[in-house]
């Protein structure tokens, strides 16, 4: 199956026509319009050097807000209150500091300079936020990603302190998983999995993407 090329119309081919590992087209843009829309139909961009690379996996790794494990030491971490959680506060610097962590298995990253731009604009425009995670003045760690309506797709994520990470995600869906149906964590990480999130079919993924 051929991997569709993107041009300047907004548009995007079905997602279940994505090659096996995810991959649905190549090209576009990272214009806020076509960044919301394939967000809309469970899409996401990931590539480290152009041309951008537009992806669908099936299955898709998602956490329900219910569904939030939270080990009885993260409990105690939480209690202590060593950390303070803030919403929005540091957006351009979280998505710097996710580019700059080591990945295993990545030589570089995909959180390119492009990609920095394009989603500071979306936070500019409302749609894209940041949780913090600060160690007394210190930024240790965070996460960010786009929300739109009751969906919030979770884009990356780091920390320079133990827990941190996990401090800053715990607290964004104890604090927002009220509104929300979903969060879209895209692809598996044992961090993730170990608090609460899981696979869906991409049917089952696209049947809950409802902005009606």
């Amino acid at each position: 199956m051929s991997v569709f090329r993107l041009n300047k119309k907004l548009i995007f081919p079905p997602v279940q026509l994505s090659e096996s590992d995810g991959l649905l087209a190549v090209g576009g843009d990272l214009s806020t319009e076509r960044l919301l829309l394939a967000y809309q139909s469970g899409i996401f961009p990931w590539y480290d050097e152009p041309p951008i690379l537009w992806w669908s996996p099936d299955p898709r790794f998602v956490l329900f807000p219910e569904n939030l494990k939270v080990s009885a030491s993260m409990k105690q971490v939480l209690r202590q209150q060593r950390f303070r959680i803030s919403f929005n506060e540091a957006f351009p610097a979280v998505i710097r500091r996710c580019s700059e962590i080591p990945r295993a298995g990545q030589s570089g990253t995909w959180i390119t300079k492009e990609m920095q731009e394009a989603y500071i604009r979306l936070h500019r425009e409302g749609y894209a936020m940041s949780v913090e995670c600060w160690d007394g003045p210190l930024l240790a760690g965070g996460l960010y990603g786009v929300k739109i309506g009751r969906f919030f797709f979770g884009e990356s994520m780091f920390a320079d302190v133990s827990n941190a990470s996990k401090a800053a995600f715990i607290t964004f869906v104890q604090t927002f998983g009220h509104e929300l149906t979903m969060i879209d964590c895209q692809v598996h990480t044992h961090h993730l999995a170990s608090l609460g999130a899981s696979f869906i079919t991409r049917e089952e993924f696209l049947q809950l993407l409802d902005f009606s």
